[in-house]
């Protein structure tokens, strides 16, 4: 016997794409990982073919990756990412069993119920469980197939951090120390909303310098709202928000952004969204974002712009007109 030290088992909570490519990602070492999935056909392919053709089409899972449609079977895992779409967090985190295990929160929205950023929502709905966020930039194809990125792990404590980190880290998946948890969220939501409006612009064939302008006064955009809610200047400049934001407004990769370039290119918002199989967050965080930040004082044009898109209320050739028309103001 080599007297080696078995690696505990991880769970991940979320079969789409996301979910099942962290998974991927956590079985790399050759630890056990329990993918919970909503869907019965989901659990089946993983288990009987190593695939998820519905929601990741092309990649060969890991045979460590075993998937499960009860939450129950997660009770003993010391770490639980939890990569639910935004909205449906809560109602799953309230069924989860009774453990000590952390809670890390990958899914990127604001919940359009109440306003809440996602460790707002996952304290209510599983009290007492210690939270953290990773956030970052990372299309679930890239990371599947091993290929390099980074991300931010924002921790309630470095003691949580010396904890989890080891059991996140891969030699292609590098996570950063913050403890700023609101200003990694703040991030992953806004970019979603901002990926809309860079998709339109593509849409529409306006260029890669009305693009990259887009994608600088939304950065100002998310830095005003961010600082408002309380988040570091530092975490925004960061992985997860201007790094998620630079990469989800540049690849028709980006569920939003293709959402925005369909729209862009003259398509209704309900056909778009009635057409996608996975979820676009920006579509929902858009009109909660707009009302947060009206309610904080915040200025967010862009923002405004992709809510009235959503609403059918304004074509996209005359938003960016109205966008491009707004008063003349310092930087």
């Amino acid at each position: 016997m080599s007297g080696e030290i078995a690696k505990p088992r991880l769970g991940v909570i979320g079969g789409g794409a996301w979910g099942t490519a962290l998974a991927q990602m956590l079985a790399s070492d050759g630890r056990e990982v329990l993918l919970w999935a909503f869907e019965p056909h989901v659990v089946e392919e993983i288990n009987s073919g190593h695939r998820n053709s519905a929601y990741l089409a092309g990649i060969d899972l890991n045979p460590a990756i075993r998937a499960t449609g009860q939450l129950a079977e997660l009770a003993d895992c010391p770490l639980l990412l939890v990569v639910t779409p935004a909205q449906h967090m809560r109602r799953v985190l309230v069924q989860l069993p009774q453990g000590a295990g952390d809670l890390v929160l990958c899914c990127k929205g604001i919940e359009e119920a109440t306003g809440d950023l996602m460790d707002d929502a996952a304290r209510a709905a599983a009290p007492g469980r210690p939270l953290a966020v990773l956030s970052g930039p990372t299309f679930a194809h890239e990371v599947a197939r091993g290929q390099p990125t980074a991300v931010t792990l924002a921790c309630e404590t470095r003691a949580q951090w010396d904890r989890i980190a080891p059991m996140v880290w891969r030699p292609a998946f590098r996570p950063y120390f913050s403890t700023d948890i609101t200003g990694a969220e703040i991030g992953g939501a806004v970019k979603n909303v901002l990926a809309i409006a860079c998709g339109v612009v593509e849409g529409l064939g306006l260029g890669q310098n009305a693009r990259a302008a887009l994608i600088a006064r939304g950065f100002a955009e998310m830095t005003r709202f961010g600082l408002a809610c309380g988040a570091q200047a530092e975490t925004l400049s960061g992985l997860s928000g201007l790094g998620d934001l630079v990469l989800t407004c540049s690849s028709v990769s980006s569920r939003n952004f293709s959402l925005g370039k369909a729209l862009g290119e003259g398509r209704a918002a309900a056909d778009v969204l009635a057409d996608c199989a996975t979820v676009a967050e920006g579509a929902f965080t858009a009109p909660v974002l707009q009302r947060v930040s009206r309610a904080r004082g915040v200025a967010m044009p862009i923002v405004d712009t992709v809510c009235a898109l959503l609403a059918g209320e304004v074509a996209a050739g005359d938003a960016v007109a109205a966008l491009l028309a707004r008063p003349l103001t310092t930087e």
